[in-house]
């Protein structure tokens, strides 16, 4: 067997969602902070799958039940075709 596992799908996934006014200020809010931390400006829809992604990556409960094998995750997936 390779050290190197075999590569995720990198197909980026297009979604919209809509949001309500007060977390699209919110949103904007942190967009400013993030420049005014790092001196690069970046567009909210930029942010945003980098915010999901450290979101979902420190929800222990998330990351736990994961690793279970929760019902719908692409974990169970790659765990089928290994098998």
């Amino acid at each position: 067997m390779m050290k190197l596992a075999k590569l995720p799908d990198r197909k980026p996934v297009k979604l919209t969602v809509t949001v309500n006014a007060d977390l699209n200020r919110k949103l904007r809010d942190y967009a400013a902070l993030y420049r005014e931390t790092y001196g690069e400006s970046e567009a909210v829809d930029e942010l945003i799958p980098f915010m999901l992604e450290a979101f979902l990556e420190n929800d222990r409960v998330f990351v736990r039940a994961r690793k279970e094998g929760i019902a719908g995750t692409a974990q169970e997936g790659r765990q089928s075709k290994s098998s």
